[in-house]
């Protein structure tokens, strides 16, 4: 009994030693290489696509910069690497990457088993389908027996089995390597049918050669929480990426933007303001990040509102409406902790 007592502290003083010692090493890789690798998506306009020169932008990809300027005070130290569906989790855990923002749904067994981590949702979403409209087909109760364009490897092919199963309604799944060929075998006129989130449905039908010809049917047939993803074993970058994500939804909600976060910092009294953005307060060396780390976030990308209303929202060619994506106050699911 007594030698129980002497070995308890032992080997609990081991495994307090032993995990204090435990290298971050994703932070560590990012701030030795000086960017960030953010694995993304082929192409949907507003969320991620090359302009003209080729450089990826986009709601997806501000959030990359919003991490690049969190950890390396510098929101232009990223690199994207766009990679098919299929590829993604292979390519995080290798660690090929940092950090997916990827428009990948988070779902139980991604979460589960796969040695990744979801880290928070930044965009809701819903599976929806958008049609010819010289099909003649309004609703989704009409697509019995049709042909469905879909990207393979994806939620898409396991939502639409599930809803035709259960409302007993035939059809035929059409599969592509990636969500451009799906879309351009669509566009081609070999489905009768394109299935995918509406948000992706409303920046892919801008492309198609006669946008005007199609519509996005009104149904949606599941919820698509979307959100940065991690490897899974290192904490502090999971919770750096976590709370990048909470700073812009924060600022927005503390009415905090790039025009005016200099003077706020300068003037707010406003405690919360204060904490966030590094006055008094060092809230970033728990992240091991610096104290100015959440007010570079939102002088070089912008709050959450920002990131949305640039790229895809009512200014922007896909003119979408906040929706669900609106803070918690004005009737949306967004919200961020506190930070104290």
């Amino acid at each position: 009994m007594s030698k129980f007592r002497i070995l308890l502290p032992a080997m609990t003083v081991a495994l307090l030693v032993a995990w204090s010692a435990a290298p971050a090493a994703t932070l560590d890789d990012v701030k030795g290489r000086g960017v960030v690798l953010c694995g993304n998506g082929v192409g949907v306009p507003g969320f991620v696509f090359p302009d003209n020169q080729g450089v990826y932008r986009g709601f997806d990809i501000d959030f990359c910069h919003a991490i690049a300027a969190a950890v390396l005070a510098d929101a232009s130290k990223i690199q994207t690497l766009p990679i098919e569906p299929r590829d993604v989790f292979p390519r995080l855990t290798t660690g090929a990457v940092d950090v997916l923002t990827h428009r990948l749904t988070w779902t139980y067994n991604r979460d589960n088993g796969g040695g990744v981590e979801f880290v928070g949702t930044y965009y809701y979403d819903g599976q929806g389908f958008i049609v010819p409209k010289s099909l003649g087909v309004t609703h989704l109760a009409q697509l019995k027996g049709a042909n469905i364009c879909v990207s393979q490897a994806t939620t898409t092919e396991l939502n639409i089995a599930d809803y035709f199963k259960a409302h007993q309604m035939v059809y035929q799944i059409v599969t592509f390597n990636g969500p451009d060929v799906a879309r351009e075998a669509y566009n081609q006129g070999r489905c009768d049918a394109f299935s995918n989130d509406r948000s992706a449905l409303a920046a892919n039908r801008i492309i198609l050669t006669h946008p005007d010809d199609h519509l996005v049917l009104p149904e949606m047939i599941s919820r698509e929480p979307i959100g940065p993803v991690v490897r899974q074993g290192d904490q502090q970058w999971s919770h750096i990426v976590k709370w990048t994500l909470f700073a812009t939804i924060a600022a927005e909600e503390l009415g905090l933007t790039q025009a005016n976060v200099d003077e706020m910092r300068q003037n707010s009294q406003n405690p919360e303001i204060k904490r966030l953005l590094g006055v008094g307060d060092d809230l970033g060396q728990k992240l091991g990040l610096s104290k100015d780390w959440a007010y570079d976030i939102i002088k070089q990308v912008g709050n959450y509102g920002e990131i949305f209303e640039r790229n895809v929202g009512a200014k922007s060619p896909l003119k979408l409406e906040r929706g669900t994506n609106a803070l918690w106050k004005d009737g949306g699911l967004i919200f961020a902790p506190p930070f104290r």
